[in-house]
């Protein structure tokens, strides 16, 4: 892979990991869905924020394949309130000029909100302003072992040659194959990891971890993040200038 170019610049695509919806509704006494809930109405506000900030693409983790884990009244909340965002946003989305797109295994979704989601990819396939990348039953290790299989399955029909799989292969048969890499993996509530997230995309990310709650992370906060990034040198193993 070629060295970049070591420029400071702002991030043209930024991950964020929505973390600290649960405990911001613990600690106003109310239950989890209700944090869920407010951290889907912080989604749009950063989103807006993209344009202005240089940033062409967003990837935000949304219920990751350990999460099926937690309650069932939580998991089936959660469910109920992604069908119910495509429902009230998709209009919004179209207009503002925002191409959506979903990644991890969608076998485990309900078929319902399969066809909602895979609705809402072919209503905003023509925009271009920014690219919403949203991850639904997502975890990297999950992602690299489904793209391993497709690629053993070429290897297998003799379409592709063991020999020729290098690094610049296995990237062709993940769920982000069409995206650039991450820039810039923010995570919010102060926890300090990366939680199985864009495992293989983020190996040359620049990361921030935020003590901010998801639901009180502003445009501001998100702003002065960016802003941050822009006085780093990125230099992918190189030696600085």
């Amino acid at each position: 892979m070629a060295v970049k170019d070591n420029q400071h610049t702002g991030p043209a695509h930024v991950a964020v990991i929505m973390d600290g919806n649960g405990r911001w509704a613990q600690m106003r006494g109310r239950p989890r869905l209700f944090g869920h809930q407010a951290g889907a109405r912080r989604v749009r506000e950063i989103l807006e924020a993209c344009p202005e900030l240089g940033i062409h693409y967003l990837t935000i983790f949304a219920f990751s394949t350990e999460n099926w884990k937690r309650t069932q009244a939580e998991v089936t909340g959660l469910m109920t309130l992604f069908r119910r965002y495509i429902q009230k946003e998709a209009q919004s989305l179209l207009d503002n000029g925002v191409r959506v797109r979903f990644i991890g295994d969608r076998d485990r979704l309900e078929p319902r909100l399969v066809r909602m989601m895979r609705g809402l990819e072919q209503l905003t396939e023509d925009n271009d302003l920014v690219h919403l990348t949203i991850a639904i039953n997502y975890g990297g290790r999950d992602e690299v072992a489904r793209a391993t299989r497709r690629l053993a399955r070429e290897v297998a029909a003799g379409r592709l040659d063991p020999e020729d799989v290098d690094a610049e292969t296995l990237p062709r048969f993940l769920d982000t194959c069409l995206l650039p890499d991450p820039d810039l993996v923010i995570r919010t509530s102060g926890e300090a990891r990366i939680s199985n997230f864009l495992l293989w995309q983020s190996a040359y990310a620049e990361y921030e971890f935020t003590p901010v709650l998801w639901p009180d992370f502003t445009a501001a906060h998100f702003a002065e993040i960016v802003w941050n990034y822009s006085t780093r040198e990125r230099r992918f193993g190189a030696v600085s200038a």
